[in-house]
This record gives structure tokens, C-alpha cells and sequence, in this order.
């Protein structure tokens, strides 16, 4: 994976797996530490100590349809080249955290990527899933928090041509208002 919004979506699509219910994805930058955060909280079915190891060991997977599970490891070392950190916290029947941390500034981190279409396709791809997103550049911050959204919408889909278009048009100005107010 070259852009870390597709990290996220395969790390937030593994919590789905594990049955999570509440999923909050957040990417917060600052400009003045030099440092990227990605933090992505799971209220899935966890993992006992022994599993968190292996999960970070490329020849690992709990998947049957492949013998090998990079997506974590790969992360890890990309974030590790770029004087930075992966963390994995996990507790049977609680969840999962997963905290990765950059030199924002690195020549070798890679690109944040369209965290907007990431957020939209987990939102529409995964409706039953209470989705709480968080991108913060400096001071200024968008958050979605998707019970409002739904409540409001009284079960039509999110699919729905105009639905979809506004949720795209939401993120992306919210994206693009973070970013335009921090530059």
C-alpha cells in the first residue's frame, strides 16, 4: 500500500471482521512537533498478548484465503523508517487500538493519500457500524460522528444517489476547510 488512508481502510476493515461495533478512525498532524498520528479504536473482540505479537509478523494471518498478513507489518517498518512508531493494544472482549506515529515532515513517509473517499467507502460499505472519524491539522479539526446522519436519515439508505453525494460533498469541504485554515 502506498497511501496511508489505504492502511487505515485495511486496519479499520480488520476491526469490522473482529466484530467491532464502534470504530473511531482519527489522523491528527502538527506542524509545530513534526509529528503524524493515525489512530484507529475498536470495540471488536480483541486479541489475547501472544496473538498482538504475531499479528505484527508478515508470515502471520488469521485469514484463510492467504498465508501471509502485511498490512501491519508493512506499516509498522514504513513507520519505523520514518522515525516513528506503531503500537498495538488489544484485551480479549474489549478491543483493539492501533497507534501509528511519523516524522511528519520525513522524505520517505508516504503521502496521507484521499482520506475522504476512505471515510465515505467505510461509511457506505458498513452501515451497521457506529463510525467516528477525526482529521486534525494544527488547531483547526473536522469530526464525523455518523449517529447523527443516520438518525436523521430514519433508515434510507446512504446509498441513495443524493444521500451519497452529500456525505462526499460534507467530507471534502470538512477535509479541505482543515486544511486551507491551517495553511
Amino acid at each position: 500500500m502506498r497511501e496511508l488512508s489505504l492502511h487505515l481502510l485495511d486496519i479499520a476493515e480488520n476491526s469490522v471482521a473482529a466484530g467491532a461495533q464502534n470504530i473511531l478512525i482519527s489522523v491528527e498532524e502538527n506542524t509545530q512537533t513534526d509529528l503524524m498520528r493515525l489512530v484507529v479504536k475498536d470495540d471488536g473482540q480483541g486479541m489475547n498478548a501472544e496473538t498482538v505479537k504475531q499479528v505484527l509478523d508478515p508470515f502471520f494471518t488469521s485469514r484463510t484465503t492467504r498465508k501471509v498478513g502485511l498490512g501491519l507489518p508493512l506499516l509498522k517498518e514504513a513507520a519505523e523508517a520514518c522515525d516513528g512508531s506503531l503500537k498495538l493494544t488489544s484485551k480479549p472482549g474489549e478491543g483493539t487500538v492501533v497507534e501509528v506515529e511519523f516524522k511528519r515532515s520525513h522524505i520517505d513517509r508516504m503521502p496521507l493519500g484521499d482520506l475522504g473517499s476512505t471515510f465515505l467507502n467505510l461509511l457506505i460499505a458498513y452501515p451497521h457500524v457506529h463510525w467516528q472519524f477525526l482529521y486534525q491539522l494544527d488547531n483547526y479539526r473536522f469530526v464525523l460522528d455518523d449517529e447523527e446522519i443516520k438518525r436523521e436519515l430514519e433508515g434510507i439508505s446512504l446509498t441513495e444517489p443524493a444521500i451519497l453525494s452529500y456525505l462526499r460533498g460534507y467530507i471534502e469541504t470538512g477535509l479541505a476547510e482543515v486544511t486551507s485554515n491551517s495553511a
